[in-house]
């Protein structure tokens, strides 16, 4: 079996990519491993030069991504340890890219489970990451079976 060492889990802040986040602890106990976690800040500026966000508007959001993953690392086991990263851009793209330079093992990520006309009209990122990814990626579906801790 291949050793787990680095897990990263993406994260939007929401109550699926929780979910998502007791597994990855539960599965870096298991195999002393790390855990990476990734916000990436959407980046809503127009392709081709069009409209752009004012600045401020980024580093707001930045920031209060930024003090939500402290949160998050804050109440999470001292035996597991935990490292965060900030990105801006396509979040699908950017969890790939960030997968690639750690070098990860597995990817343990939310999926919030859209219905079809909503997925078909947005996609997945969920999907994509799983199409791209350079290593195994663990979907956790809306949490309606609460993880059990051991």
């Amino acid at each position: 079996m291949a050793s787990i060492k680095r897990i990263l889990m993406p994260t939007d802040f929401s109550e699926t990519s929780d979910a998502a986040l007791e597994y990855a602890v539960v599965l870096a106990r298991a195999f002393s491993s790390s855990v990476h976690l990734l916000h990436v800040v959407r980046d809503i500026s127009e392709p081709g030069g069009g409209w752009h966000p004012p600045l401020s508007l980024l580093e707001e959001q930045k920031a209060g991504a930024r003090e939500t993953l402290s949160k998050l690392v804050e109440r999470q086991p001292r035996e597991v340890q935990v490292q965060t990263s900030l990105r801006v851009g396509s979040p699908f793209v950017e969890i790939v890219r960030c997968a690639k330079e750690l070098e990860a093992d597995l990817i343990v990520m939310g999926t919030h489970g859209r219905g079809p006309v909503a997925h078909m009209l947005m996609g997945s990122v969920a999907e994509k990451v799983v199409r791209k990814a350079p290593c195994p990626v663990l979907t956790v579906r809306p949490p309606a079976h609460k993880f059990v801790m051991p």
